[in-house]
């Protein structure tokens, strides 16, 4: 897909997971999964059910109160806060408002990304057009966020989620600020990264994009796992 090296993981393995934030605040319950390199998997529920809880459990920005998260082998669960940049440059993550730096252009945006990894000027510039032209918007490298649509913002965010060359790619909510036309365009990018062997995770609300995509859906309710169907659809009422 892009030009890199490093630890390619392959897996996400959940054992037990619970995370409580308070003594009535339970994120996640008990939580048993495995996701398999090269699946596209839905995690759907409705707000408050844990699927945020899942995304930061899964990139290290939170710990589990109890059990234990591997991703690739990797024991994450205690993970130590220097080994935390390594596992955030396997895993790429886009999220529902882009989270794009304004006064930096879509290269700049990109190559900012790859420089605080301390990336050599040409591996930045070898890998900005790759991921570009992945996502279809190479053309809008010179400009700047305020002049792109919200899906080409999306595009770039997704661009720069993949350039370490992650075999996870996190989608939390990535169509939630979106119109219908733009969603499906993201959703079909998704699945373009997906055909090159890149394990997605999307989360998401949006019944029409889990019941079209027909793949795997994880279905959370009060922190625990209610259903988990290889071809599955979004029954939530």
């Amino acid at each position: 897909m892009v030009e890199g090296d490093g630890n390619l993981f392959s897996m996400i393995r959940l054992q037990g997971v619970s995370k409580q934030y308070a003594e009535n605040s339970v994120g996640l319950s008990n939580i048993h999964l495995a996701i398999e390199a090269g699946e596209f998997v839905s995690v759907v529920g409705q707000s408050g059910t844990g699927k945020t809880t899942l995304v930061k459990l899964l990139i290290a920005e939170e710990q589990p109160t109890s059990g234990r998260i591997e991703v690739g082998g990797w024991d994450i669960s205690r993970l130590p806060r220097r080994d935390v940049p390594v596992l955030r440059r396997q895993i790429g993550v886009i999220f529902q408002d882009f989270k794009l730096l304004p006064k930096k252009t879509v290269a700049e945006n990109i190559a900012f990304a790859l420089e605080v990894a301390g990336e050599t000027r040409a591996r930045i510039r070898r890998v900005i057009p790759q991921v570009l032209d992945i996502v279809g918007i190479g053309e809008k490298h010179e400009r700047y966020p305020h002049q792109l649509s919200g899906g080409e913002q999306q595009r770039v965010a997704i661009a720069r989620a993949l350039v370490h060359r992650p075999k996870i790619l996190v989608a939390d909510e990535p169509t939630g600020n979106l119109d219908a036309i733009n969603t499906h365009e993201i959703i079909e990018i998704l699945k373009k990264i997906n055909s090159f062997g890149t394990t997605v995770l999307l989360v998401t609300h949006n019944r029409e994009i889990v019941n079209h995509l027909a793949k795997r859906v994880i279905t959370l309710l009060n922190g625990a796992v209610v259903a988990d169907e290889v071809k599955g659809k979004y029954r939530l009422s």
